[in-house]
């Protein structure tokens, strides 16, 4: 049986309906009206029912940025959608007749990759995510953690800098001001600023008036010195935190997505040498693999699809 998979981003909603497989059958993208949460819940219902035009569906599953109850129902906290408290699981039922299951984006992500995608021959992944935040998510013993209150595997908010940088959660040295997207084009221009190996980079920031994601990443693909040296920095942050995780978890499998793993084995190579650096008891216990995600852009929408088909069978 098909499902639906809505992934609420900052800037578009994509949905699709998805089979038992993974693979997508249909699909949509619109705008998203992040300021008007009514706006925003019309815009995801009329997705829904076009969407479901096509034929029966299983279930939804609507993936968005924020804390979500364990009951996958409602949204504690979306800072990029202003909700708090959000009943979107009754909202939604209410008026598009089936049944919706709500997840976090990044879990949504995270399960997709270890059905169907980079995870699917272990057990036990972590998943990173590296964009302009870091989002995470855990599997263990083939089940997605979502812990007590259903706001687990928050990853980009472990400290790896006491009193370090102050992250918009409200705390200072997470992850997230390290080993995200924003991170890097900081380092990026702080090696712009030194001279030397960040003459590309300066030049870059002069012509175009301030480096952006675009412009780092094709001085990373050119391998530029400055570039890649502000990609290694960023991978030394990114393994000393997984060698924690691995601590805790013990996976099989780190799995890496965003838009700054298409840096490839550039990211992986620093990634796992901090790991190994880091890693307690290194050399007496296995260590897992560091691979990049393979569904990309689609991974939203297929786990928030899976998830909810999930969902369907354990409540049956």
């Amino acid at each position: 049986m098909h499902a639906i998979g809505i992934d609420i981003g900052g800037t578009k909603i994509a949905g699709a309906v998805v089979d038992e497989f993974g693979t997508i059958v249909a699909s949509e993208r619109v705008p998203t009206p992040a300021g008007d949460p009514r706006l925003l819940e019309d815009a995801v219902v009329a997705m829904i029912q076009s969407l479901s035009a096509g034929g029966p569906t299983a279930a939804v599953g609507v993936a968005a940025a924020g804390f979500i109850d364990a009951a996958q129902s409602t949204v504690y906290y979306a800072p990029n959608i202003h909700w708090r408290n959000e009943p979107f699981r009754e909202k939604l039922e209410a008026r598009v007749g089936s049944t919706v299951v709500v997840d976090n984006d990044a879990n949504a992500a995270g399960w997709a990759e270890f059905r169907f995608g980079a995870g699917r021959l272990v057990s036990d992944m972590v998943m990173l995510t590296i964009g302009t935040g870091v989002g995470g998510a855990i599997v263990a013993g083939d089940r997605l953690f979502r812990g007590g209150f259903g706001a687990g595997a928050e990853l980009g908010h472990l400290r790896v800098v006491p009193n370090g940088i102050a992250c918009g959660c409200g705390q200072h040295g997470c992850l997230e001001q390290y080993g995200s997207g924003r991170a890097l084009l900081r380092m990026a221009n702080e090696i712009a600023d030194a001279g030397g190996i960040g003459r590309a980079l300066a030049g870059a920031r002069e012509e175009h008036g301030a480096l952006d994601g675009h412009l780092v990443g094709a001085l990373i693909e050119q391998e530029d010195p400055g570039a890649v040296a502000a990609l290694r920095q960023l991978g030394h942050w990114l393994g000393q935190a997984s060698a924690s995780l691995s601590a805790v978890l013990d996976p099989q499998r780190f799995v890496f997505g965003g838009g700054v793993s298409v840096a490839g084995e550039l990211l992986l190579g620093p990634i796992r040498e901090a790991y190994l650096e880091h890693l307690p008891a290194r050399g007496y216990h296995p260590e897992p693999d560091f691979v990049i995600a393979e569904l990309v852009n689609d991974a939203g929408v297929v786990g928030a699809a899976d998830l909810a088909r999930v969902w369907v069978e354990e409540h049956a």
